[in-house]
């Protein structure tokens, strides 16, 4: 069992049956009174931003957490999502609620799948930071109208439907923050 004098950025513990990692620290010691860790944690399930203070000394229940590449194969209908490890070629199903963005999903996209180390079951999927996607249908641009910073509706090749500048036509190539679900630049 670990100690407050071993927690750093990253780190992943067990706090109250939830699992937390450390998003950032500091050990604090007062003029008066005994010393204490602050901390900032992201439960990993929901990814709320909690804070938290430790006293100086206390027990900590670290886990062991892993990120394995997977690649995205297919979904089934009101079960999941069906990926597959990129080297061992095993597959695992994901719940739905367990991806944060599912429409940015494509075929064939790897993702990392956290996983926890001990008892082997996927805690958390992250999709790339951006994508590319092709714009499947926008209503056109008026010519000349681009003075000002307005966007318009437009859908991608995944189905999902995102807001993009006015000069972007049916059929551009175009990258996606998938976190945001925001447009980033047009793709040449």
């Amino acid at each position: 069992m670990a100690t407050t004098s071993d927690i750093k950025n990253g780190l992943c513990l067990d706090l109250n049956g939830k699992l937390m990692s450390i998003i950032e620290f500091q050990h604090v010691k007062p003029g008066k009174g005994p010393a204490f860790v602050r901390t900032k944690l992201r439960e990993i399930e929901s990814g709320k931003v909690l804070d938290h203070t430790f006293s100086a000394g206390h027990k900590i229940d670290v886990v062991r957490i892993e990120k394995r590449p997977y690649q995205y194969l297919y979904e089934e209908d009101n079960v999941g999502y069906h990926f597959m490890h990129t080297d061992t070629f095993e597959q695992v199903l994901i719940p739905k609620n367990m991806i944060d963005q599912p429409e940015y999903l494509r075929e064939g996209m790897v993702c990392d799948i956290t996983f926890h180390a001990d008892e082997e079951n996927p805690l958390l999927v992250d999709l790339p930071m951006h994508i590319e996607a092709e714009v499947t249908y926008t209503e056109p641009g008026i010519k000349g109208d681009t003075a000002t910073n307005t966007l318009k509706p437009a859908t991608i090749d995944t189905g999902a439907e995102i807001r993009v500048p006015l000069f972007i036509d049916t059929g551009e190539k175009i990258k996606v923050d998938t976190r945001k679900g925001e447009y980033v630049e047009r793709i040449k």
